[in-house]
């Protein structure tokens, strides 16, 4: 871990000589480029978790007739029984909602370094729009999706779309201070807090207003595609280009070249294409360093999924919640969240983010025994609070410590690799979590949790 913290101090202490280069001064203003990068992206996950609370209810509406959801429904009950799932709707209803969710993130595992590689070339403003541009077109199928397998593909298309956080998270990378990389990198996990507290609560508000004939979803999927709609604009009108093209790499072929070994968990962990392209000894001890980071970030994500997952099942079996409680125990979450990375994540220094990574990593260890062994509502949230505050800075500083590395031409590769690590991760954590156990009851959820 030292020798992390050394190289990253270094990344960013390196002074480099605008007057001798003056074409290295940036043409853009960080601050004004990050505060659009928040705008965006808040825009973007405010349309996304619309539809987070009507998953349930979304799967009775196509349960109902729906034979495509019904045959698949078969292998969903077999799957819960060898798992020892209770034989219960509404048990298997979350286990089938949390399959399609893997679907989702294994999709982003897939495409978020093809997508990352092609900034490199093409630029990040472009990619952008282009991502955004298909997140529309999710939106809109999900608007019309009368039937489940339309959902379905809306789900697909947008699950293949969500390229748009490993972009910003390089377009942040692209900033010229260190400063400024740390203060992006936790505006962006603000936004994610907001993103996750707000957009879950609007579309609940919005499907309770349907009309007797008309879907419940109709309006949260329209507002979606609303918000897709004005966040492509808003990208197109006010986000600059911050790869400059003599910063690009020169061959598209070659970066998709290496982006299909990004393919391969195991090239991933050795973020092989990064390394391919580092010759001196100083960038190969950077790539090692490069691995132990990406390594971190999966097991806590992957743990950080689990426990998001059967969080619901421990409060149901042990403090009998009901859905508008536990919306309120996500909300306490995303809040917690949203005011330490808006108060506490963006003031830390530049050099210090491996060791408030360890303090993080410390907190969980009482976060987790508290959740796991709570036997008062009381104390759970304690725990929940001391795990709010090691979420909210474990992604960003460890973001902020990747976007260190590597030159202009790598930062949408090397930022690409480190969200497709967080997509695995966040694909196998809750089926992991869920089939651990051959029995989910509260003895075994709570093995779960720890």
């Amino acid at each position: 871990m030292r020798s992390i913290r050394e190289s990253a101090r270094k990344a960013c202490q390196t002074p480099i000589s605008t007057t001798s280069y003056p074409w290295l001064l940036p043409t853009y203003d960080s601050s004004r480029v990050i505060t659009i990068v928040f705008l965006a992206l808040l825009i973007d996950l405010l349309g996304f978790t619309l539809i987070l609370p009507l998953f349930p209810s979304m799967l009775d509406y196509y349960g109902k007739t729906d034979r495509l959801y019904q045959s698949m429904q078969h292998s969903v009950d077999w799957f819960a029984d060898v798992i020892g799932v209770p034989s219960e709707r509404k048990y298997n209803s979350v286990l089938f909602g949390g399959l399609i969710g893997t679907i989702f993130s294994l999709l982003q595992f897939l495409l978020s370094p093809v997508t990352g590689a092609a900034s490199d070339y093409f630029g990040r403003r472009l990619l952008m729009m282009l991502t955004t541009a298909g997140l529309i077109a999710s939106y809109a199928l999900w608007a019309i999706s009368r039937n489940f397998g339309l959902f379905l593909l809306s789900r697909v298309v947008g699950g293949m779309s969500k390229g748009n956080v490993s972009l910003s998270t390089a377009i942040i990378a692209d900033l010229p201070s260190p400063q400024a990389r740390s203060k992006g990198m936790a505006m962006i996990g603000v936004a994610f807090s907001l993103g996750f507290t707000i957009g879950p609560m609007m579309g609940a508000y919005f499907a309770s207003n349907a009309g007797k004939d008309e879907a419940f979803f109709l309006q949260p999927a329209q507002l979606a595609l609303m918000f897709a709609v004005s966040d492509l604009l808003f990208i197109f009108f006010f986000l600059p280009e911050t790869l400059p093209k003599h910063k690009r790499v020169s061959s598209v072929l070659s970066r998709f070249q290496e982006a299909i070994d990004l393919l391969s968990p195991v090239a991933l962990f050795q973020f092989s294409a990064v390394q391919r392209r580092q010759k001196d000894s100083r960038s190969l001890e950077g790539v090692k360093n490069l691995k132990v980071l990406g390594l971190v970030y999966f097991l806590y994500l992957f743990l950080f999924s689990g426990l998001e997952y059967t969080l619901g099942f421990l409060t149901h079996q042990r403090f009998h919640f009901n859905s508008m409680q536990q919306g309120k125990m996500f909300f306490f979450v995303g809040i917690t969240m949203a005011m330490i990375q808006g108060g506490y994540a963006r003031r830390i220094k530049p050099g210090d983010e491996i060791k408030v990574v360890k303090r993080a990593f410390f907190l969980l260890i009482p976060a987790f025994i508290l959740i796991g062994w709570a036997k008062r509502v009381i104390v759970l949230y304690i725990g929940l609070f001391l795990y709010s505050f090691a979420a909210a800075v474990v992604v960003p500083c460890l973001s902020t410590l990747v976007s260190a590395f590597g030159g202009a031409d790598q930062k949408g590769t090397t930022m690409g690799i480190l969200r497709s690590l967080g997509a695995l991760a966040r694909a196998l954590g809750p089926i992991v979590a869920a089939t651990g156990k051959h029995e989910v009851k509260e003895k075994s959820v709570l093995k779960s949790v720890l």
